[in-house]
C-alpha cells in the first residue's frame, strides 16, 4: 500500500464490489459508456479497446465520519474519505466499487476536513487500529452506525443506472452479486497472497489478502474488480443453465433459453485483462480451487454441445422440407 500526502502508510485496505448487468438491451459502445461513467466534469474516464472493452469512471470521494466495522465489537471511530469508482466491460457488465486504506494508528482528536481531503481514500482512525478485528468485521458487515462501504457503492450504482442513455430493458434477468475484501500489510520481503476466498448466501463473496506496503489500495481494488466480474459471469450463467430444462425442452425452446449467453456472456472471459500485473498471478489460487476457468470451459462447452444437439433434428426438418 502507499503513503497518500503524509508519512502514514495504510496497513490495511478495504472495499466492497457491486456487480450487475446494464440495464439496457443493447450494449454500450465506448463513446457512450464513457458519457454513462462520467462522474466527474473535471476528469476523464478512461476507454481502454484491448483485449476488450473496458471503460472506468474518474474517482469520487464521499466524506465518512462514524466508527468502523470491528468483528470483536471494540469501537474505533475514523474520520477520512471514502473513493468510489464504476467499471463498464464490454458495455454490457456494470460495477461500482467503494474501498479505503487506514493505517496504523491517527490522531486523537478530530482534525481540519482539509486534513482530510489531501489524504482522498484514506479513513484514519482515533488512536490505534485493531487491524484483524477490522478486516473481520469489513468481510461481516456493517452494522448500524457503522463505515459502511456497500451502501456507497449502491448509491452509485443506483445514480447510474438512473441515467437517461438506459433503457431498463435488459435482455436477460440476472441477480447482483456484492464481493467484500480485505487487505492486510504482508509481513516484510512477503509477497501479495490470496488467503480466502468464500462464497455466502444471497450473492455475497469475500476475498482476504495480504498485500506489500508498496501495493497501492486501487490496485486491490482493481484485482476485486476483476474477481467479482468473472464470479459474476460464472454464477449467471449457471443460472440460465438450471433454468434452460436442457433435455427437457424441445429444440427452439432449448435454443431461445441459451442464446443471451452465446450473445452477451460467453466472450467477456479474460480473467487478469486489467489487473495490475504484481498481482495477476493470484489468480492463480483461483485458477486452483475452486478452479475458475475451469468450470467456466466446462459450462461453455456444454452450451455448445447442447445447442448443436438441439441443432440436429431442426438441420433434417430443414432438409426433408426443401
Amino acid at each position: 500500500m502507499t503513503a497518500l500526502g503524509g508519512p502514514a502508510r495504510p496497513v490495511l485496505a478495504c472495499g466492497e464490489v457491486r456487480t450487475c448487468l446494464l440495464p439496457s438491451f443493447q450494449s454500450l459502445d465506448g463513446r457512450a459508456a464513457a458519457q454513462l461513467l462520467r462522474l466527474r466534469a473535471d476528469e476523464h474516464v478512461r476507454v481502454s479497446e484491448r483485449p476488450n472493452q473496458y471503460v472506468l469512471s474518474p474517482e469520487v470521494l464521499t466524506g465518512v465520519d462514524c466508527r468502523l466495522p470491528t468483528a470483536n465489537g471494540a469501537k474505533v471511530r475514523a474520520v477520512g474519505t471514502v473513493t468510489a469508482r464504476a467499471a463498464l466491460t464490454e458495455g454490457r457488465v456494470l460495477q461500482a466499487t467503494a474501498y479505503f486504506g487506514a493505517p496504523a494508528e491517527g490522531p486523537d482528536v478530530r482534525r481540519p476536513w482539509g486534513h482530510y481531503l489531501v489524504r482522498p481514500g484514506v479513513v484514519e482512525p482515533f488512536g490505534k487500529l485493531p487491524v484483524q478485528a477490522t478486516a473481520d468485521g469489513v468481510l461481516r458487515g456493517a452494522g448500524r452506525g457503522e463505515l459502511d462501504l456497500g451502501t456507497i457503492a449502491e448509491e452509485l450504482l443506483a445514480q447510474l443506472v438512473r441515467h437517461p442513455l438506459l433503457d431498463h430493458k435488459a435482455p436477460f434477468k440476472s441477480r447482483r452479486t456484492h464481493l467484500r475484501w480485505a487487505a492486510r500489510q504482508a509481513p516484510e520481503n512477503d509477497g501479495p497472497t490470496l488467503d480466502r476466498f468464500t462464497l455466502a448466501e444471497d450473492g455475497l463473496r469475500t476475498v482476504d489478502l495480504r498485500v506489500p506496503e508498496n501495493v497501492p489500495a486501487v490496485a486491490v481494488a482493481g484485482l476485486c474488480e476483476d474477481l467479482a466480474l468473472h464470479d459474476w459471469l460464472l454464477t449467471t450463467v449457471v443460472h440460465m443453465l438450471e433454468h434452460s430444462r436442457l433435455g427437457a425442452a424441445d429444440g427452439p425452446a432449448a435454443v431461445l433459453a441459451l442464446r443471451p449467453a452465446v450473445d452477451h456472456l460467453l466472450h467477456l472471459w479474460m480473467p487478469r485483462a486489467h489487473v495490475d500485473r504484481t498481482l495477476g498471478h493470484l489468480w492463480d489460487v483461483l485458477e486452483r480451487e475452486p478452479g475458475f476457468s475451469r468450470q467456466w470451459e466446462n459450462l461453455r462447452q456444454r452450451i455448445r454441445d447442447q445447442l448443436a444437439i438441439q441443432a440436429i433434428p431442426l438441420l433434417h426438418q430443414a432438409l426433408s422440407t426443401s
